[in-house]
């Protein structure tokens, strides 16, 4: 078949379907006590989990994929209001008749319909615990002197699936809040100066918590290698490379 008409029949079959065909995006698959935790890897910092029949989108952007071909969401985590995390457009295409959408304080007003979670606050969301961990900048300022990422303005979120729990850190550097995160199986850490962590960061942020994987994400042109090498000395936490710049 010539590349005519596999897009002749691609485009009769609607512009979702053909969305989906043609974007292909990394997936890991982690066993748990209740089943697989799929994790999909859009880019940047927009992923989503599919776990026990349900869809839980992270910081959904238009730029980063094609939203019309990805699953409807159940549940949607925002982390903070950036352009780069919140794209009401990209919320729309993959709402459905019961999604929820939690947000940052930060966000409030921006997204229709959407429940803040302020930092530190816990609920139980579509059957998952969620916890509100504060994500922002102690080091790193803008020209003014403030924070690209003030305390209390946004959120990282901690979520059980079955009997592992997955920390995604929003834009943050290493907090004292770290130390009291538990148990983490799983975490998202994002790693490009000056908004976020440098490898050196991110590697300090990982000895604390410890996860058995590591997932560095939202890193730019960042050498993903660095942290690897930063964390050879640490064999027990797994660091994964997945497209996420």
């Amino acid at each position: 078949m010539n590349k005519i008409s596999l897009a002749v029949i691609l485009l009769a079959l609607g512009p979702a379907l053909m969305g989906a065909v043609l974007q292909k995006i990394e997936e890991d698959f982690i066993p748990t006590s209740r089943g697989d935790l799929g994790i999909s890897f859009v880019g940047h910092a927009s992923l989503f989990f599919t776990f026990d029949g349900k869809v839980i989108h992270v910081d959904p952007v238009s730029g980063e994929g094609d939203y019309r071909s990805f699953p409807k969401a159940d549940l949607i985590l925002i982390t903070h209001e950036h352009f780069d995390h919140l794209d009401a457009e990209a919320v729309t295409l993959i709402r459905k008749p019961g999604t929820q959408v939690i947000i940052s304080q930060a966000c409030a007003g921006k997204a229709k319909d959407a429940v803040v979670m302020k930092n530190g606050e816990k609920r139980a969301v579509q059957g998952f615990e969620i916890e509100a961990v504060p994500a922002y900048n102690i080091l790193h300022k803008r020209p003014d002197g403030n924070p690209f990422h003030p305390k209390g303005q946004g959120n990282g979120y901690l979520i059980s699936f079955g009997d592992k729990r997955v920390y995604i850190a929003g834009d943050t550097e290493p907090g004292p809040e770290m130390k009291s995160l538990g148990t983490v199986d799983i975490a998202f850490l994002p790693m490009n100066l000056p908004y976020t962590m440098s490898p050196e960061m991110a590697a300090e942020a990982a000895r604390t918590i410890n996860p058995k994987i590591l997932y560095p994400y939202h890193y730019g042109g960042t050498d993903t290698s660095k942290l690897v090498g930063l964390l050879k000395s640490s064999p027990e936490i797994d660091v994964r490379i997945r497209p996420m710049k």
